[in-house]
């Protein structure tokens, strides 16, 4: 059996008088002079973020933090309202929704995107094969369509503006335009581009690596949650959401 290479971290170290995170001083360099989104391209790229992919990713985290009342802050709630003693089982609880369906839809957007670009020339061609494939299958496109938001989620725009103005290089901003005319071309009617499919471009503008992305989603909405367990904790909706499902769903003898 061949010898594996020993187990080794460079993301960070600490002896009895200082810490240091991808060899930076986290006392005299990082505490007080850096944001959190900083710190945490810090700890994604091992150097410190430029203003641009900085500002990019604070425009995806802001933008995904909160959806209102969803599956995953419905769950949370709940789960708060049967074990108020255990708040991170609540915020795991609401985490678990960061899935496929909901929030954590960039990434098969992403994959799209990044076929789109690796196709070249024959980019469009690969957008209209995804869009057809969507069409014949009846699935919806990832990053594609929303229930309220009609013609247009009003996110997008304002997301891809931003990034752009802060000098990102617009290739995967373009490669989502594209394939947002071929979703429209084959479906016979404007499908908008929605917040994840405007943040698989964003987070791949800066090179934010597609087996992660949707670890940013669950960052951002781990903050959101706990702002519905804050809201919960002094207005509780998990009484009434127990009994609008008890009303909803009556009990049937199946034969």
């Amino acid at each position: 059996m061949p010898n594996k290479p020993p187990p080794k971290t460079g993301i960070a170290r600490s002896d009895a008088q200082s810490i240091h995170v991808r060899e930076m001083n986290l006392v005299e360099e990082l505490i007080g002079k850096v944001t959190f989104t900083e710190m945490m391209l810090l700890h994604f790229y091992g150097r410190m973020p430029t203003r641009a992919e900085a500002r990019t990713l604070d425009v995806v985290l802001v933008t995904l933090m909160e959806h209102g009342i969803t599956p995953s802050s419905i769950a949370t709630r709940l789960i708060y309202h049967s074990a108020p003693d255990s708040l991170q089982s609540a915020v795991a609880a609401g985490l678990l929704g960061v899935g496929s369906t909901y929030i954590g839809t960039m990434e098969r957007c992403a994959i799209y995107l990044d076929e789109i670009l690796k196709g070249a020339e024959r980019g469009i061609e690969r957008a209209r094969s995804i869009a057809e494939m969507h069409f014949r299958e009846r699935t919806p496109v990832h990053g594609f369509g929303h229930p309220f938001h009609k013609p247009d989620d009003p996110r997008t725009q304002k997301m891809i503006d931003v990034a752009l103005e802060e000098g990102v290089s617009g290739r995967h901003i373009e490669a989502l335009r594209i394939l947002s005319h071929e979703v429209d071309e084959v479906y016979g009617r404007h499908i908008t581009i929605n917040a994840t499919g405007a943040s698989a471009a964003l987070l791949g503008e800066i090179s934010i690596p597609l087996k992660i992305m949707r670890g940013v989603a669950v960052v951002s909405r781990s903050a959101g949650l706990v702002g519905h367990i804050l809201e919960e904790s002094g207005t509780p909706s998990a009484p009434h959401i127990w009994e609008a499902v008890n009303q909803a769903i009556p009990y049937q003898r199946f034969e």
